[in-house]
């Protein structure tokens, strides 16, 4: 079983998604046999490489808000994350354009290394202040999960997977979807949002099920 995720690193309820599938998928019986592939999605590809102003500031902005009213949003979001195991620290967030990261995701996807980077980019984003449009912090990161420098400092130098984000991107528009984080299951079911881990849960065991079902299928595989 395949499960495609759409997301942005710099999209908090992206990695509330991802600890809940991560609960999910914990339940699941046949968690060994699914194959997670993260596809990029940029909240705003126009970002500039930083972005000058406080979190509270830019999201008030970008939703009409009073600063009070964001800050409420924003203490919202921290408690939701926290009941799902994650720090996230929005006083010392930076802001800039996620797509080197991207792209550095589709290198470390070659290396199956794709999970591990995407989950250390999200807490060095959301929790510890890191400026993920800087090619130094994205050394260090993609580095620290277990990528080659040499690779790293290649793809980071050139545009190398440009063409694959975009990809990824044109994709998620034919499957018109508009926000994220979004998770297609074996090309057959969506979901969209950072849904509770019963709701993941219930999809993943219906598609399993009806896989199973299919015809010239049974529990050991799909005749051809």
């Amino acid at each position: 079983m395949q499960v495609e995720i759409w997301s942005d690193i710099l999209c908090p309820w992206c990695a509330v998604g991802r600890a809940r599938f991560e609960k999910a998928l914990a339940e699941f019986a046949d968690r060994d046999a699914v194959e997670i592939r993260w596809r990029s999605f940029e909240l705003n590809p126009d970002a500039p490489k930083s972005v000058e102003g406080d979190y509270v500031l830019r999201l008030a902005e970008k939703y009409g808000r009073s600063r009070a009213q964001a800050q409420q949003m924003i203490d919202q979001m921290t408690a939701s994350a926290a009941a799902d195991g994650l720090d996230f620290n929005f006083d010392i967030i930076q802001a800039g354009n996620s797509f080197d990261a991207h792209r550095l995701l589709h290198l470390a996807a070659r290396h199956g290394l794709q999970d591990a980077l995407k989950q250390r980019l999200f807490r060095a984003y959301l929790s510890e202040g890191a400026l993920i449009s800087d090619h130094e912090t994205l050394q260090r990161l993609a580095v620290e999960v277990g990528l080659d420098a040499g690779d790293v400092s290649g793809v980071l130098a050139g545009d190398a997977h440009a063409a694959d984000v975009r990809a990824d991107e044109a994709q998620a528009a034919e499957y018109g979807i508009r926000g994220v984080p979004f998770f297609v299951i074996d090309k057959q079911y969506g979901l969209s949002g950072a849904q509770p881990p019963e709701v993941i849960l219930q999809v993943l065991r219906k598609a399993s099920a009806e896989a199973v079902a299919a015809p010239g299928c049974d529990a050991d595989g799909c005749a051809i």
